[in-house]
C-alpha cells in the first residue's frame, strides 16, 4: 500500500509506502498527479519516506510503478528519499544516471532537513550528511 499526499500549495508529493505496492496504488496516484500537472506543469518535489522498501505485491504492480515513473519523472524537480539503509544511501548516485530531477538522501532522523532542501528554490545542491 502506498499512502500519498499531494500538497497543492507548495507542489510537493509525499509518498509513504506501508506494505507491498499494488498496481491500484499507481492508478490512484497517477490520476491525482496528472490533474495537478495539467494545472501547474511540474511538481516542485517528491518526498519518499520509508523505514524500508516494501516491494511489490506482484509483477503487475512492478509494471504499474515503472509506467508511473516513465510518465512522470521528467516533470519533477527534486526528490528527497528519507530512509535509513544502504539502498537509500546509494539511490541518489544511481538515480542521477536516469532522472533529470535532483535526488538527495536523508536519514529518517533528518526529515526536517529534507523539507528545508525541498523548499529551496533554484538548483543549489545541498549535500546532506546521511
Amino acid at each position: 500500500m502506498l499512502n500519498h499526499e499531494l500538497r497543492q500549495d507548495d507542489g510537493i508529493l509525499v509518498l509513504h509506502p506501508e506494505g507491498p505496492l499494488e498496481a491500484a496504488d499507481f492508478t490512484t496516484l497517477a490520476s491525482e498527479v496528472d490533474a495537478y500537472l495539467e494545472r501547474h506543469g511540474t511538481l516542485r518535489a517528491v518526498l519518499i519516506r520509508a523505514k524500508s522498501f516494501p516491494g511489490w505485491k506482484d509483477f503487475g504492480a512492478l509494471l504499474a510503478h515503472l509506467k508511473f515513473l516513465k510518465g512522470h519523472l521528467h516533470r519533477i524537480e527534486k526528490v528527497a528519499v528519507v530512509a535509513d539503509g544502504v539502498i537509500a544511501t546509494l539511490m541518489p548516485n544511481i538515480a542521477q544516471h536516469f532522472v533529470h530531477a535532483q535526488v538527495q538522501h536523508f536519514a529518517l532522523a533528518r526529515e526536517g532537513a529534507a523539507w528545508v532542501w525541498l523548499k529551496q528554490s533554484g538548483n543549489a545542491q545541498m549535500r546532506p550528511a546521511a
